[in-house]
């Protein structure tokens, strides 16, 4: 199975004011992620918010670019990419936003938006764009007469429909969804995640999905990366990750994760305090300062990602913790 993605210590700093006569702080928004992703497959970006996921989504969709690190699309090396090269790169690697409301143009009917990519990036004629749009529409479960109507005419769930069947138009190898079923119904969240694997199983695009909902994580996930504070702290298989957690704060997150039918086995964790603030991070362990486990070790020494149980993960202390 082909690599379609390939990002090795993505970092993302950003200099921040701090006001007159005081130096500029750095944010690590970004700082060092590393992944390889299949055709075909789904990378899942999970952690609290600020934890670097809408950065890592920005810097994978070429809207900005790295601090530092390597970023590898379809096997072209994003930073030595040259004009020509990176036009190319931008039609492999779409992106499906997080409010459906936002993300189209309430001034342009839905049939011009979806032949929009198509105009600017094929030689197709007007004939051609719209039978390749209707053939998208009825793809996502969209009628005819929905071609000539404008954005507000349509549900939250229809405009997400609408939004991923953009996205697909041009048949990317790589979709980065954003939180794309948060601003859902329940109802209609289901519908929405079965459709984008149905599209995934018939052009074979590698998804990365980043989610707060560890629930749908598991339900579309082959793989998990979990993130705190700019960082990756566990990577590997979804289901090893959902039957074992190794990190003190993969733990956690699952832990809070509401279900059906809990598992009396499994003891509830709770996260103390509140995450670091970015412009000052704690030294050592960035998750020392929550962390039941905490040594001094872990306040001194920064932990590295390390194979362990069929996963990477970021702690000194995991063989201990997971038993």
């Amino acid at each position: 199975m082909s690599i379609v993605l390939v990002a090795r210590e993505l970092t993302r700093h950003y200099e921040i004011s701090r006001g007159l006569f005081k130096p500029s702080a750095l944010v690590r928004a970004l700082n060092g992620v590393s992944f390889q992703l299949q055709a075909g497959k789904t990378l899942a970006v999970v952690g609290e918010s600020g934890c670097g996921k809408s950065t890592l989504a920005r810097a994978l969709t070429l809207i900005e670019q790295p601090s530092a690190g390597s970023l590898q699309i379809a096997g072209q090396e994003v930073a030595t990419a040259d004009k020509a090269q990176r036009k190319q790169l931008r039609r492999d690697v779409q992106m499906v936003f997080q409010n459906p409301y936002a993300s189209l143009n309430p001034r342009q009917k839905v049939g011009d938006q979806l032949a929009e990519p198509l105009l600017i990036n094929t030689p197709l004629s007007r004939a051609e764009r719209r039978e390749k749009v209707q053939a998208m529409m009825q793809q996502v479960g969209l009628r005819p007469e929905h071609y000539q109507r404008y954005p507000h005419m349509f549900s939250g769930g229809q405009r997400q429909r609408i939004a991923l069947a953009r996205a697909m138009m041009l048949q990317p190898k790589v979709l980065v969804a954003d939180e794309p079923t948060s601003a859902l119904d329940v109802s209609i969240q289901a519908q929405v995640l079965n459709l984008f694997m149905d599209l995934q199983e018939q052009y074979d695009t590698g998804y990365v999905f980043i989610s707060h909902n560890l629930a749908v994580v598991r339900h579309v996930a082959d793989e998990v990366l979990v993130m705190y504070l700019g960082r990756p702290v566990e990577m590997g298989p979804a289901e090893a990750i959902y039957q074992r957690p190794l990190h003190p704060y993969t733990r956690a997150l699952l832990s809070a994760t509401p279900s059906i039918h809990p598992d009396p086995a499994r003891p509830k964790l709770k996260i103390a305090g509140e995450p670091p603030n970015p412009l000052e991070p704690p030294s050592g362990c960035a998750f020392h300062q929550r962390c039941p486990h905490a040594t001094e070790r872990c306040r001194a020494e920064v932990p590295q990602l390390r194979l362990l149980d069929a996963r990477q993960v970021s702690c000194h202390h995991a063989e201990q913790i997971a038993g």
